[in-house]
């Protein structure tokens, strides 16, 4: 971000100086018109100054002052004057007034004073110019007259304050993987509306923001051509000349509003035509570091610095690259640190742009500390509480990390990340967001602001809104923004101050007096706990696959390990407290409880619904403007009762089914089916709400999504679709009841499912899945136990010290489609190649893999239990490509087998009770 300040000449100077002075001397013999104003800015004053000035001005016509902007006082009107504390003008007035300020504003600050019929705005810098002017244009909003008096010296607390959009879609593109969409007018028709582009910088200028990001995965393909890799551009001629034009237009409005562009990438991606034209794939998490990939990578950076020089780099080393090792240190301290030196060198530069690093699937301590000697101008972004907003009050490993990056010296930003657990519905908590930033100071001890949009950021510009014409986020969502903004700029502001503000912000928003603000406030507050305290206390993961809004199965409550349980959810991203069957095994056991329950999140969710029902039924009645949206905020109140109270039915019918597990007592069951029923009433009353009134409740509608279940090809995306499963699992449960209770009834017996071998051809040893068979060449793991579906097979013996330093790779050819078994150790030791995550890789069901089919289904004397997942391959040449780490390849089977989805309960431990059955 160039900033250069505001320079006199010295003929200028002395002129200057004379007229300030002796404007303050007529003032005493004639008092100019109340209404009429000049601003006064230096004719060389810096874009910003102009900008701050403009706003300033068109704040003043609309409350009905006469105005001008000049470069000297006029001695007949009022006068604004703005410049830099360092001016020679400003220090001139200051002298005149004997104007002392008890603090001297830093980077971004400004000082607002009067003196006699004027108003001096200084700023620190030319943003805190901006941002004085800025500030004044607010208190004349909210007053709709210049202060008689004033004395006001503020900056920032936060270095950044951000926001991000993604160049991103709702679907993949077709023969391409995610993040991987060229800047097209097809695909983004928004990114080419200049108007859109201002408004949206306006905004962020408004609220203070000073850093827009831009996620991609590959963009450089779109914005530069590489000389020596003239074939990996994406895009045509006309496209290409487009997005040079719109890139260049959107970084100087932005410069213009003080705000930072930082371009988002992922390692490695690279370009279709390159991947194409070099016989690769775009990306391959599991492939090391190739030349031609490190060399066309470094060259695109180089090629995007010299041609957007004033752009910053926020880059991902993790995700479509292995994640924590060498490789990620090597690519940021060979490719792109170098990259970014060539372009600078090439310009005959010797500033930097700013480089962030994500900590994602890295290890960022250690990616810094070979990179911070090789360049300065580097920063920390870590997800605030993953992709979700869970709660003010982190701790734990997660937390530990924060603090880390934060002792680094650089400064470590806090990443608001996808909000998968309150999409789609409004959010606007002021207190919990200011408890958030205070977090972000006081735990994580950041210093760095980041948010996502509220909700739909694969569909942005648009809202998930059932509307027409589509709403857009940035308006829709204004409150999201201004809130986040507000803290960052100032977290440890009075809170009888702050609901005050707030009531009267709504109140304007909507037409009513301040008492009715204050109960849209108290709405938004009560149901801004209910999201938050559902997810951290009962949900999968902080991550985007599961779509908290749309509910949870049984399954997925009673025995959330078997889907991929993310632990720093429980143990860092909330208050200390206790899972399901953590609480229910300490009610059998009639042990002491710690921290918070989850009988105790049900019943303040369901007080939580009802009062944000009741708070913005009372507003209704005062709404006189906006009664569109603020019959949608209703609506969404509504929403968040429902599924509160869906929620929290659901929640007790498995604390029941949990305690059944111990006491054997069918009246348990039978309890929990009545609470089962009350959850899909409720649900219903979800479906109802909701069905013509969102479009969907998950913008990102790929196979990542998984929980409640999956979302291939944009399906599952609405409560009305998903209310069959919840009503099919009340049915089965039911039926599996009676099943219990009359064990004399001849039940149909569970179907015997044996999978078969399907022909592949191979040039590696196998073995035959049966006890006392050994499943290494190199090590003694003898089989114990195996599921009965899979005894027979024929595994693949692997060599596991090779698999632990160099991953597999086992290349196959099949006739037909075929299922890979993939057998994972169930232990998180480095040893073991761990399970996929799709927290950490997009990429992780890409084949089918993602999800547990048989869990437990191996014992080995020695090793840890052994979790069974399937990839899918068409026939042909196949090569199944995993990373480092001991596995089991377990065999092939036909595409079409059916694979049971069960606990085997094999583990040298013991076996373990699965109760999903109860719902299948």
């Amino acid at each position: 971000m160039s900033c250069s300040a505001c320079r006199f000449g010295i003929k200028s100077l002395v002129v200057c100086c004379s007229l300030f002075l002796g404007a303050f001397v007529c003032e005493a013999a004639s008092t100019p018109p109340s209404k009429a104003i000049t601003i006064v800015i230096s004719p060389s004053a810096h874009e910003r100054v102009k900008y701050g000035a403009q706003k300033l001005e068109h704040q003043l016509k609309a409350d009905g002052y006469a105005v001008s902007i000049k470069s000297v006082v006029n001695s007949h009107t009022g006068n604004i004057i703005v410049g830099l504390l360092k001016d020679a003008s400003i220090k001139s007035s200051y002298a005149t007034g004997r104007i002392h300020l008890a603090k001297t504003p830093g980077k971004e600050g400004f000082a607002i004073n009067t003196l006699s019929n004027n108003i001096i705005v200084a700023g620190a810098d030319n943003s805190g110019a901006m941002y004085g002017c800025l500030e004044l244009a607010d208190e004349l909003r909210a007053n709709h007259k210049l202060p008689a008096k004033i004395s006001l010296v503020d900056q920032p607390e936060m270095v950044l304050r951000g926001a991000c959009i993604g160049i991103q879609k709702p679907e993949l593109l077709p023969g391409r993987g995610t993040y991987e969409y060229p800047y097209t007018p097809e695909n983004f028709p928004w990114f080419y509306d200049k108007a859109l582009w201002l408004r949206y910088l306006d905004s962020m200028a408004q609220n203070r923001m000073n850093s827009l990001y831009l996620w991609s995965g590959h963009p450089f393909a779109s914005l530069v051509k590489v000389k020596d890799y003239p074939y990996a551009l994406e895009v045509d001629e006309a496209t290409y000349q487009k997005n040079v034009d719109m890139y260049n237009f959107l970084t100087r409005e932005a410069d213009k509003r003080g705000i930072w562009v930082l371009q988002g990438f992922y390692n490695i991606i690279v370009s279709k035509p390159f991947a194409d034209h070099n016989h690769l794939k775009t990306q391959d998490r599991n492939r090391h570091i190739i030349p031609i990939i490190a060399d066309y990578t470094r060259k695109s950076i180089a090629a995007f610095v010299q041609k957007y020089p004033n752009v910053g780099l926020m880059l991902t080393l993790g995700e479509a690259m292995e994640g924590v090792g060498q490789d990620d240190i090597d690519w940021f301290t060979k490719t792109i640190i170098p990259g970014v030196k060539d372009g600078l060198k090439a310009l005959g530069r010797t500033d930097e742009p700013p480089i962030v690093l994500r900590s994602h699937d890295t290890d960022a301590p250690e990616d810094m500390k070979y990179a911070m000697p090789l360049y300065k101008n580097l920063y920390t972004m870590t997800k605030y509480t993953g992709e979700a907003l869970t709660t003010y009050t982190p701790h734990g490993p997660w937390a530990q990390l924060h603090q880390t990056l934060s002792k680094l010296g650089t400064v470590q930003i806090e990443n608001v990340h996808i909000l998968a657990n309150l999409e789609p519905f409004r959010y606007g908590s002021a207190d919990f967001i200011q408890k958030c930033v205070l977090a972000m100071h006081n735990v994580y001890h950041s210093n760095g602001l980041h948010i996502y949009p509220e909700s739909s950021y694969w569909d942005w510009p648009y809202t998930a809104d059932n509307t027409s014409p589509r709403l857009l986020e940035m308006d829709r969502d204004w409150i999201w923004y201004k809130e986040w903004a507000r803290y960052s700029w100032n977290c440890h502001r009075d809170r009888e101050d702050e609901v005050k503000y707030w009531s009267r912000q709504l109140a304007e928003m909507y037409g009513c007096n301040a008492e009715h603000g204050k109960d849209i406030l108290d709405a938004y507050e009560q149901s801004g706990e209910i999201a938050p305290k559902i997810l951290r206390r009962f949900g999968i993961t902080d991550g985007n696959r599961q779509t908290m809004t749309l509910g949870m199965l049984m399954s997925q409550l009673v025995d959330p390990e078997k889907y991929g349980l993310f632990s720093l959810l429980y143990n860092s991203e909330g208050p200390e407290g206790e899972m399901l069957s953590e609480y229910a095994a300490k009610e059998w056991k009639h042990e002491p409880h710690i921290g918070e329950t989850p009988i105790q999140v049900v019943n303040d969710i369901i007080e939580e619904g009802r009062n944000s029902v009741e708070a913005i039924d009372k507003a209704e009645n005062g709404v006189t403007s906006n009664t569109a949206e603020f019959k949608r905020i209703k609506n969404d109140m509504y929403c968040y009762n429902a599924m509160a109270n869906s929620y929290a039915h659901k929640v007790n019918a498995a604390l029941l089914v949990l305690r059944y597990k111990y006491s054997n007592d069918v009246g348990d069951l039978e309890k929990a089916l009545r609470e089962l029923q009350a959850s899909v009433d409720y649900y219903q009353k979800l479906v109802d709400l909701t069905k013509n009134t969102y479009l969907y409740a998950n913008s990102m509608q790929t196979k990542q999504r998984k929980i409640p279940v999956g979302g291939n090809d944009g399906k599952n995306k609405t409560w009305i679709e998903l209310l069959p499963y919840y009503q099919r699992e009340l049915k089965n449960f039911k039926k599996n009841i009676d099943s219990l209770k009359s064990p004399q009834a001849t039940a149909k017996q569970a179907e015997k499912i044996q999978l078969v071998d399907v022909q592949v051809t191979l040039t590696t040893d196998t073995y035959k899945l049966t006890a006392g068979s050994q499943v290494y060449t190199d090590s003694a793991g003898i089989i114990k136990n195996i599921a009965p579906e899979m005894a027979g097979l024929q595994g693949v013996k692997m060599i596991k010290a090779k698999q632990e330093v160099d991953g597999t790779s086992l290349t196959f050819t099949n006739a037909k489609p075929v299922k890979a078994l993939v057998g994972y150790f169930a232990s998180k030791a480095p040893q073991y190649l761990q399970e996929p995550q799709l927290e950490n890789d997009a990429s992780a069901n890409d084949y089918g893999q993602a999800d547990i089919k048989i869990a437990n289904a191996i014992q080995i004397e020695g090793l840890p239990p052994v979790n069974v997942h399937t990839y899918t391959f068409k026939a042909g040449a196949n090569t199944l490509s995993l990373g480092k780490g001991a596995c089991l390849i377990l065999g092939f089977v036909d595409d079409n087998a059916r694979i049971p989805v069960y606990d085997a309960g094999l583990s040298n431990e013991g076996n373990i009770r699965d109760l999903r059955w109860l719902f299948n």
